[in-house]
């Protein structure tokens, strides 16, 4: 079962130091009747034995918590509550207490190799930001909190990067190097619902290296030069068949010229030529023959 935080019984620090003080001051007066009352000391000695005791208990209790610390509290093992409330508090001196820091905190994760979707070896690694939520559950329901933030941090890193791609020319599909924010809340969501069960949250998560492993990057590179030049080709042709279709239709609504089918590929073939060509064309004047 899951521990849950609530809040510890605390007074004022200020009020508990006071009347601390007072009652050590206090034994002073009953330790001053003892030589008066020696037929009978033992009422004063007594007096003198509880108050000190009871004064040592008030300073005892008191304790210090800083902005964004808390105190977590076991009596005999037991859970009783935290303390969340900055200054000076006073609690049950009987009680353990545990120091737990609410501020955020972050850590750089390994570079780890793994595969992506399309079982390219690829090194990944991450910048997590987190802090604790519930101080009962980081302190009692994982052995350490710290820790197990941190592999379940990488786990999440692993898996997210065994779902995606490193790259894609497709726009639809989200590949890890191309859409790094979607990439990123989806590693945040994931790191969060992971480190839920120690009582944390994710503040945010980044990529901060991403890349091929290093024995097929060169190839990857090849690969990626290559893709992208069938890619832009790709566009080439669609808008060079488009222009043609544009121009031919042109023509033949405007009335301009009438092609025959011979004349209209030859004119279809010239004007690819010009469109999809990676050098400029050098245009051949016809001026007649001289016969």
């Amino acid at each position: 079962m899951a521990m849950k935080e609530r809040d510890a019984v605390s007074m004022s620090g200020w009020v508990a130091l006071l009347l601390g003080l007072v009652a050590l001051g206090a034994t002073i007066i009953p330790l001053a009747q003892l030589p008066k009352h020696q037929l009978d000391p033992a009422p004063y000695a007594l007096a003198a034995v509880g108050l000190f005791i009871a004064g040592i208990i008030l300073l005892v209790g008191c304790l210090v918590i800083g902005p964004n610390e808390a105190r977590v509290l076991t009596f005999f093992g037991r859970y009783t509550g935290t303390v969340r409330t900055s200054g000076l508090r006073w609690v049950n001196p009987f009680t353990n207490k545990r120091n737990v820091s609410l501020r955020a905190r972050n850590f750089e994760s390994a570079k780890i190799k793994v595969n992506d979707i399309d079982g390219n070896p690829i090194e990944i690694g991450a910048v997590i930001v987190w802090r604790v939520t519930d101080t009962a559950q980081a302190m009692f329901d994982v052995e350490s909190f710290g820790n197990y933030v941190q592999i379940q941090a990488e786990s999440a890193i692993r898996n997210l990067a065994m779902h995606h791609p490193y790259d894609t020319h497709d726009e639809a599909k989200v590949s890890l190097r191309g859409h790094s924010e979607v990439i990123a809340n989806l590693l945040r969501k994931e790191v969060d619902m992971r480190i839920h069960a120690a009582g944390c949250e994710v503040v945010d998560a980044r990529i901060a290296h991403l890349a091929y492993a290093p024995e097929i990057a060169q190839a990857m590179l090849q690969r990626q030069q290559a893709g992208a030049i069938i890619a832009a080709r790709t566009l080439i042709v669609e808008g060079a068949v488009s222009m043609v279709e544009m121009a031919l239709k042109q023509l033949s609504q405007r009335g301009i010229v009438e092609l025959d089918p011979e004349r209209k590929a030859a004119m279809v073939s010239n004007l690819l030529i010009v469109l999809c060509g990676e050098r400029g064309t050098q245009p051949v004047v016809n001026a007649g023959t001289l016969y």
